[in-house]
C-alpha cells in the first residue's frame, strides 16, 4: 500500500505519506517508520543526477574529434 501512495501521488514526504496511510488505511504509523520502509523499497530523497546538454551538432562535432584521432599513439 505504501508503495502505491508514493507511486500515485510522487511526494516522498513522510509527514505526508503518513497522513495519506491514516486517511486511505486507518493506520497509524509513524513517520520514522514510513521513511525506514521507503528507504528500504528503494525510494531515496535525492535530486536526480543532471546529464550534460549534447546537441545534434556538438555529438556531430565530438565524433570526428575521435574518429580523427582514433590511431594517435602515446607520444601523439
Amino acid at each position: 500500500m505504501l508503495k502505491r501512495i508514493v507511486c500515485r501521488s510522487r511526494q516522498l514526504s513522510a509527514e505526508s505519506i503518513a497522513k495519506d496511510l491514516q486517511i486511505f488505511c486507518g493506520l497509524q504509523i509513524s513517520t520514522t517508520i514510513v521513511h525506514r520502509k521507503l528507504h528500504g523499497m528503494g525510494f531515496h530523497g535525492r535530486a536526480a543526477a543532471s546529464n550534460p546538454y549534447i546537441t545534434k551538432c556538438n555529438a556531430k562535432c565530438r565524433m570526428q574529434c575521435c574518429k580523427a584521432r582514433r590511431h594517435w599513439t602515446l607520444e601523439q
